[in-house]
């Protein structure tokens, strides 16, 4: 699902014009970022939490060089689902292995 395919469903959910829609979603995810940035943990009920993880420095590769390349220690993203959204998709999905 894309973004603009999430912004049709809002709108056709909610019964409100897509532009209005728009802006819901819009508003949504620019205060995960804005949380995520400051370092808060997000966490939606029955959905997930999104977090943020360190990385350490570390030394890499050029793939095309070869070449010894120093990557910086950042931040990166996280998110955990929940035991209930997890519990969701299982029930949709059948297995397609007849051993399972």
């Amino acid at each position: 699902m894309t973004k603009a395919e999430l912004i049709e469903e809002v709108s056709r959910v909610v019964e409100m014009t897509r532009k209005e829609s728009e802006v819901i979603v819009e508003a949504i995810f620019d205060s995960v970022v804005r949380a995520l940035r400051n370092g808060d943990k997000i966490e939606v009920r029955g959905f997930g939490s999104f977090r943020t993880r360190q990385r350490q420095s570390r030394v890499g590769r050029n793939p095309k060089t070869g070449t010894r390349v120093e990557v910086p220690a950042k931040r990166i993203p996280y998110f955990k689902p929940s035991k209930e959204l997890k519990d969701v998709v299982n029930l949709s999905t059948s297995p397609t292995d007849p051993a399972a």
